[in-house]
């Protein structure tokens, strides 16, 4: 693993318990620089609306390889230790007093969000992610005082998924339906509601005329946007930089590609698509993607990219053409991707591994973020062997 920017670090060591709190075992990152190891630290008691629940699994995010390896930003650093995850699956097995949603025995899951402010408009129509006040991301994150929603020592950074248990408010729980397979649900809480909130915004779920959708990138998120937009009855139009993912594309339900860099085969997509989902997080060129909107069409840009991009504006003048972005989904519309793709049996593509290939894994996925597969840390086994 390579870590960058080791001068913008934060060191914050894990300070003794509270009287409020008790141990829990993960596998995080202690120091920058250094590899993956078994941590001991401190989940919050659960209080009046808090629901505790046993990890099983916990998807591994591309997302989690910056922050481990303080690839975020130039400006601001992880803070270490770290134990990332953010696609956390599990059966609860005990809840606060005031709990209503769900039950001890109920398999849930939490994504992105552990915590937003609550009161604003934008978390009261059920955008949490747009919180005004912003919302805290699962780990990585301090608590913040008007985010006041989770328990424990309000000093200690927040911890993510590869662990053995964890306590969240019961609004930002998110119920696994019974029959779901546990270990593909993860991603979907990630992955999947990434891909479904534009294809929501920009009106593919709730409509019965069939849309031109493009999606761009044929990786752990493309694949998922090409399944969710063929399940919902659109033609789906595959886009990659090389004709190496024809296959793959096409099997999870594309019906035609484009090869971006072939000016060729570009041409024949020319003003025919309503909404393309751009997932490259590498700086790249969006020429191709804006000729293949018709009038009025919007090319969405979920990519992390720092650097500015480039385009001719007269290519979204003469089409009433948009550019947009778009940042995971709120609570509810996560429980709907959830309950969409049970439904339909859309499941992302996994390989179940274990907290000692941690490393591994990760130097894999700095190097290549192309693999259109999910890997799922599977929580139980890796305590068998670490015990």
């Amino acid at each position: 693993m390579k870590f960058s920017n080791p001068d913008i670090a934060v060191h914050k060591p894990i300070p003794a318990p509270l009287d409020t709190e008790y141990p829990v075992t993960a596998w995080g990152v202690d120091q920058c620089g250094e590899s993956f190891k078994q941590l001991t630290i401190y989940r919050p008691q659960v209080g009046l609306h808090d629901v505790k629940f046993e990890l099983k699994f916990c998807g591994i995010c591309h997302s989690d390889v910056h922050n481990v390896l303080n690839e975020m930003s130039e400006k601001w650093g992880s803070t270490y230790p770290i134990v990332p995850g953010h696609e956390l699956v599990g059966t609860v097995v005990e809840v606060g007093e005031k709990v209503s949603r769900v039950k001890v025995g109920d398999n849930v899951g939490v994504g992105c969000i552990r915590d937003s402010c609550l009161i604003c408009e934008v978390c009261h129509r059920g955008e949490e992610c747009y919180c005004v006040n912003g919302f805290t991301h699962t780990y990585n994150t301090p608590k913040k005082k008007e985010n006041c929603h989770i328990g424990g020592n309000p000093e200690v950074q927040n911890w993510g998924g590869y662990s053995e248990f964890d306590v969240v408010h019961e609004h930002f729980i998110i119920k696994i339906p019974e029959g779901m397979p546990l270990e593909k649900a993860g991603p979907i809480l990630c992955a999947g509601i990434t891909m479904w909130s534009p294809l929501n915004h920009w009106g593919a779920t709730n409509t019965e005329k069939k849309l031109n959708i493009g999606i761009v990138g044929i990786g752990g998120l493309g694949t998922m946007g090409i399944k969710l937009a063929a399940a919902l009855g659109h033609r789906v139009v595959a886009i990659s930089s090389s004709d190496k993912k024809i296959d793959v594309a096409k099997s999870k339900g594309a019906e035609d590609y484009v090869v971006s860099k072939d000016a060729d085969s570009v041409r024949k997509e020319r003003g025919k698509l309503d909404l393309i989902i751009n997932t490259v997080s590498a700086p790249h060129d969006i020429a191709p993607y804006i000729s293949m909107l018709k009038t009025d069409g919007t090319l969405v840009q979920l990519g992390c990219i720092a650097a500015p991009m480039q385009y001719n504006q007269f290519m979204l003048i003469l089409k009433r053409i948009s550019i947009a972005g778009s940042l995971i989904g709120g609570i509810p519309a996560t429980q709907e991707v959830v309950d969409f793709c049970f439904k339909n049996e859309i499941y992302p593509d996994i390989e179940l591994v274990e907290a000692g290939q941690l490393n591994k894994i990760y130097t894999e996925l700095q190097d290549n973020n192309s693999a259109a597969v999910r890997y799922v840390l599977d929580i139980k086994k890796s305590l068998e062997t670490t015990k």
